[in-house]
This record gives C-alpha cells, structure tokens and sequence, in this order.
C-alpha cells in the first residue's frame, strides 16, 4: 500500500485500493474458501490509517467471474477508473479462469496510455510475506511470528457480552466475553494482549478456548483486562494479539486454574513489557 500511496503523491494523483467483496473462492469454490483475516469494515479502517483515500470494493459474482480478462481491463480499470498509474503484484491474475496475466496487463498498459508497476516478492525477516503464510501462523498460535510479516499487532473486534461470571466469583479475575465477526481466530489457548476500550490501550490476558475444567464445550474468547475494573458490558473491545503464553488446560479444580491465571498475569506483564509490537 506504501507503494501506491508515493505513487499518487509523486504524480497528484488520488491513491485507490480495489478488493473483492465476497473473497472470489467464496463463491467459485465454497468449501475451500479460507477464514478471512481482516472483516472489510476493518480493511478500509486500516487502508486508511496507511494513507489510502478509497477503496472500492467489487461485488464478485458468478457473472463477473466469467468476464474475459480484456473485458475486465477495458470495461472496468479503463472505462470505469481510467487510471495513470496501475500497481500490482507478481502474482496478480485476473478474468476469466484467471487469464489474465501481468505480461497482459503490461501490454494494455502500453494501449491504453497507463504506467503499470508489478511489485515483487515483500519480505520481513526473510521471510515472504503472503496471506497464506500468515494465516498459517495464526491458526498455530504464532501471534507474534504473524505480526512480524503484517507488520502490526494481529486484531480481532467484538462486542462484550455476558458470561457464566465464573472470573469473579470463583477465580478473582473477572473477564470480559467477547463475540467477534472475525473469522480467523488464533488457536486456542492463553495470549499476552493488548485491549482498546474506548481509545485507552490496556494490557490484558486472552483465554480462546472451551473451558475445559468447567466442563465447557463452546468455543469463547475471555479476557481480563489489568488493572482495570468498571462494568464493561456492550462495549466494544478491539484485542490486539502479542505473543502465546500457553495452552488451554483442564485444572484438577478452581483454584489450580486460579493459580494458573494468576502466573499467566506474571508473564502477561513480563511479555507485554518486552515486546515492542505495532497495534492499530
């Protein structure tokens, strides 16, 4: 995004992102389709925070999926957008059975009278950055390998609602429930977080997971937020993923597992304290 931000400044021009809503391989081939990262409320929030002025979003559909791929750069980049400045990445295909190709795009470019930029492989740590890489990491819990390649804290959103009250009453720590949109949410078990309620940032500690020495057996997502008390019920709750602690467990009774959040909290701090991670 950084790239097409400098080339709408270098030229006057207006930087304009285009995406897909719903995911292409929603619709073509359903059951393969992976749980989305980023809900596009929150792609347009963060592509603006990067310095993109819109965002337009294309309806996929069966219908458009069948556009040819001249048909695509003809009818919608030029007739429609009629841009000076196309970016792309290596891998970009586009039309029908993906035909479309970037040598293609390169000859249009040439025809139509745009500059046309193909951005190569980003890497963060040596390591390329994609989609797929970072989905992998976070469905094995690597929360912070997972940031590094995004380059910011990796977020879910969701609203909080009421729980068994189990975190006062037996164990001391009082949690918040959250329910999130988010399709992808990390593996289960307990992370060092951190909490944007009503624009303060709060250090907490997130339990994915089924509560197992309660007998659970629905997926939730607890959090404690520290140092921190006030009826937070309805709020909205932004969770910014730093680093796992461990994984969830069945404790023998409440108090073990009292023990156990307690230590949690200890490392929370210790982690929260050392880790210098992007969140917005």
């Amino acid at each position: 995004m950084g790239r097409v931000v400098e080339a709408a400044k270098s030229i006057g021009g207006v930087s304009m992102a285009m995406s897909f809503d719903p995911h292409p391989v929603k619709v073509l081939a359903p059951e393969r389709a992976p749980s989305l990262m980023t809900p596009t409320e929150e792609k347009a929030r963060i592509m603006g925070l990067m310095g993109i002025e819109h965002l337009l979003l294309i309806n996929f559909n069966r219908g458009f999926a069948c556009l040819e791929a001249d048909d695509f750069i003809r009818r919608v980049l030029v007739d429609k957008l009629r841009p000076a400045w196309v970016i792309v990445g290596h891998d970009y295909a586009f039309g029908r059975a993906k035909k479309g190709t970037t040598a293609l795009l390169r000859r249009r470019a040439a025809r139509y009278g745009f500059k046309l930029t193909v951005v190569r492989n980003v890497r963060a740590g040596g390591q390329v950055v994609s989609s797929s890489r970072i989905r992998g990491l976070l469905e094995r819990g690597r929360v912070l390998d997972a940031s590094r390649l995004l380059g910011r804290a990796y977020m879910i959103e969701g609203t909080v609602e009421k729980g068994a009250g189990r975190g006062a009453r037996l164990l001391g720590f009082p949690t918040a429930n959250i329910f999130s949109p988010h399709e992808l949410i990390p593996k289960e078990g307990v992370y060092a977080v951190r909490a944007r309620l009503n624009g303060k940032v709060l250090d907490g500690v997130l339990n994915i997971g089924t509560n197992p020495t309660f007998n659970g057996g629905k997926l939730t997502s607890e959090v404690y937020i520290m140092d921190f008390s006030g009826d937070i019920l309805g709020a909205n709750l932004r969770i910014y993923f730093i680093k796992r602690i461990r994984n969830e467990e069945k404790f023998p009774s409440p108090d073990a597992l009292k023990a156990a959040i307690a230590g949690d909290v200890v490392e929370a701090r210790k982690i929260l304290a050392a880790e210098a991670v992007s969140i917005i």
